[in-house]
């Protein structure tokens, strides 16, 4: 398998930066949902949503690795079998769930800043709070994150229920693409 994409298939680097993604934007999703029950005598309290933090800055450091990826090595070649309508969903998919990313997380940012405090990742460094006047900005932050959140991992999952659809019903390497099968 070839590190860069190829007309018919991806390569290693952009299946990583895939894969990897899905498993941080699901594994935080999943992660969120369990720590805002957490009541402030459990010994997760305070550990859980620093992971939180550190992973969702380091995911943002992934997806713009993953964008100037995009530039760098273009994606394979549109199937002959998808026609202008599924091409525009596509790309109309794809563009959502970018915005849709990194919208989640600047809201993230914003709540973990709003006192001012920088965040730590992993001990390893820390990202200033560059941005701490906006009115009842945890809040508003907070909300917004919440349902940024649902409706990511919402259209995630239709996602991958369209790749399933092309793989099963359509019979095209859509799906197998994106693990390197260009015989496929």
């Amino acid at each position: 398998m070839q590190w860069r994409n190829t007309s018919r298939n991806y390569g290693l680097t952009s299946i990583l930066l895939h894969w990897i993604g899905a498993l941080a934007v699901f594994g935080l999703f999943g992660l969120g949902l369990w720590m805002v029950g957490l009541n402030y005598y459990s010994s997760w309290y305070r550990t859980a949503p620093n992971i939180h933090k550190s992973i969702g800055i380091l995911l943002f450091l992934l997806m713009l690795v993953r964008l100037l990826w995009r530039f760098l090595s273009a994606g394979p070649t549109p199937l002959a079998s998808h026609g202008a309508a599924t091409r525009l969903m596509t790309r109309l998919g794809h563009g959502v769930l970018y915005l849709g990313l990194f919208a989640v997380m600047l809201s993230g940012y914003l709540i973990s800043t709003a006192d001012g405090r920088p965040i730590s990742v992993f001990g390893w460094f820390e990202v200033p709070a560059l941005l701490t006047s906006i009115p009842n900005q945890e809040d508003v932050a907070g909300l917004v994150h919440e349902y940024l959140a649902w409706g990511l991992v919402i259209l995630a999952g239709l996602h991958g229920l369209a790749a399933l659809k092309h793989h099963f019903i359509d019979r095209d390497p859509t799906l197998l693409r994106m693990f390197g099968r260009a015989d496929a």
